[in-house]
């Protein structure tokens, strides 16, 4: 049976380009920047981290220009997913066209990323 073994949350920001798969993919690293697995090899004794499964939502404004495949190759090892939803947020920033702007708005994305390891 999988069980969930750790949850971490983490927001990335792209200020400049409106890149929702960028801001997606730092949030991801915030997340898995927060938490070290040292259980998984010293308590558990699994010594291949390939075991893991690791199930990533991301909530960004736009969900549908969003690469869920650039967004998981982010995270090192394991079976990985990707679900996006509708969220985060769109605030008002600094239209720079020489720094790829199509607007003057920031990208903000929210990702929970959730490491599942089958114990039996």
């Amino acid at each position: 049976m999988i069980k969930r073994y750790i949850i971490e949350f983490g927001t990335g920001i792209d200020f400049h380009g409106q890149d929702v798969t960028g801001a997606a993919c730092k949030a991801v690293k915030d997340a898995i920047s927060h938490a070290c697995l040292c259980g998984i090899p010293e308590i558990l004794g699994i010594t291949d981290l390939n075991q893991m499964v690791v199930d990533v939502t991301v909530a960004v404004p736009c969900p549908e220009k969003l690469d869920s495949q650039q967004v998981l190759e982010t995270i090192p090892f394991g079976s990985k997913s990707c679900r996006t939803i509708a969220g985060g947020m769109q605030a008002p920033g600094l239209l720079l066209p020489e720094l790829g702007d199509g607007d003057d708005s920031i990208i903000v994305a929210i990702a929970c990323v959730e490491v599942k390891l089958d114990l039996d």
